[in-house]
């Protein structure tokens, strides 16, 4: 009201006052009427990528030496590259050198990490039950492989201290902050050899962590978990009391790995002893994103796509548009040739077929098996 009470007139100015007092009016009703600036994020999260031997193979393009991985995300990566933030599950160790193998102990070239980077990822989380694969020295050289390439990564630490100046991850982008964690349930008995640190689920420090990630105030804390049973379509008793553990202790969004296969996703809330209720984003799990498994439902996954929102200035972060987007494995097999894997966005060959005209009706049939149940079962929007 500053603009009005100044308004003093003098006699001979009181003619013109009556339009200066309805301008400054005006103004203010106008600048008054005008909406916070919001604040947009864009997130997007991808399931398992694995490097089984064939898809190893299927890369080589000279033995044991030079391998390229680019096909493999192509008609993927504009919906990736569209994300502020592209997160994914990296199954797998780099060890950097040969021998390279598939399961059971997955060691696959540096290629593989270059062609996620090229795709558009931006965030590897590595703390899985495959992080030990090549023993310590390959905990170090994945994750100075992936930082090197210049993702951001957290899960897995080269040591104590590496984790102290690294963890929880935080992350700017966009005028917003958001701490990343993330845990796995084990390492198939392959022990973490000193002086590397995976993070295990351990509720102790899990708590201590978002203690931590808390007091450096972010807007949004996301806890990626790899937990769960395999090949199970729907989450365990224990995926939900972890969840709520979670959440009750900070976290605003939890993303599942692990079970190669979709789960649920739903807004899961907790009572707080302060007498209010608490609730967050929970995908159980993303399924695959790329393997060569052939277990019934492994053959694909989705992407998770969610926008955050706040008004510039204020920490209340909201959820925009979400949903899911398909993703289907589908392996090229050229007459003569080399087979190729690609992660496949299932929407777009919808709309488009001749997005990949070779592909046979056998496999254009399997695609849509796979859509058609993942699309009933879950019964969540679609973003693509």
């Amino acid at each position: 009201m500053r603009q009005i009470e100044n308004l003093r007139f003098s006699a001979g100015e009181r003619n013109d006052a009556l339009p200066r007092l309805l301008t400054a009016l005006f103004f203010l009703l106008l600048t008054a009427a005008l909406p916070a600036q919001t604040d947009t994020l864009r997130l997007l999260f991808a399931g398992d990528i694995m490097g089984h031997t064939p898809q190893i193979k299927s890369a080589e393009k000279t033995p044991n030496k030079q391998y390229d991985y680019t096909a493999c995300f192509r008609y993927v990566r504009p919906i990736i590259e569209s994300a502020d933030l592209a997160i994914g599950n990296l199954e797998l160790t780099l060890p950097g050198k040969p021998p390279y193998t598939g399961y059971p102990m997955f060691r696959s070239p540096d290629a593989l990490a270059e062609a996620l980077k090229e795709a558009g990822f931006d965030i590897l989380v590595t703390a899985n039950n495959h992080s030990n694969d090549s023993r310590g020295a390959g905990v170090i050289s994945t994750i100075n492989t992936v930082r090197g390439l210049g993702f951001q990564q957290t899960g897995t630490f080269k040591n104590r201290i590496d984790r102290s100046e690294h963890y929880p991850l935080m992350v700017y982008k966009n005028n917003f902050k958001l701490a990343v964690l993330n845990y796995t349930y084990g390492t198939n008995g392959v022990r973490t050899e000193s002086p590397t640190f995976v993070n295990l689920i351990d509720t102790a420090l899990i708590s201590a962590d978002l203690y931590e990630a808390r007091a450096r105030k972010p807007h949004f804390i996301i806890v990626v978990m790899h937990w769960g049973l395999e090949y199970q379509l729907k989450e365990n008793a224990e995926q939900r009391q972890l969840a709520k553990f979670l959440i009750r202790n900070g976290a605003d969004m939890v993303i599942g790995s692990h079970p190669h296969v979709v789960q649920p996703v739903r807004m899961e809330s907790v009572d707080m002893p302060d007498g209010s209720v608490r609730e967050a984003l929970v995908v159980y799990s993303l399924g695959n994103f790329i393997s060569n498994q052939q277990k019934p439902n492994t053959d694909g996954g989705i992407m998770y796509q969610v926008d955050l929102l706040k008004h510039r200035g204020s920490p209340k972060v909201y959820l925009g548009r979400q949903g899911m987007i398909p993703v289907w494995r589908y392996v090229h097999k050229p007459a003569g040739g080399k087979s190729i894997f690609y992660a496949i966005p299932v929407a777009r060959f919808e709309r488009n077929p001749d997005l990949l005209p070779d592909m046979a009706a056998a496999a254009r049939t399997k695609m849509k098996q796979f859509a058609d149940a993942l699309r009933k079962r879950l019964n969540l929007s679609e973003i693509e």
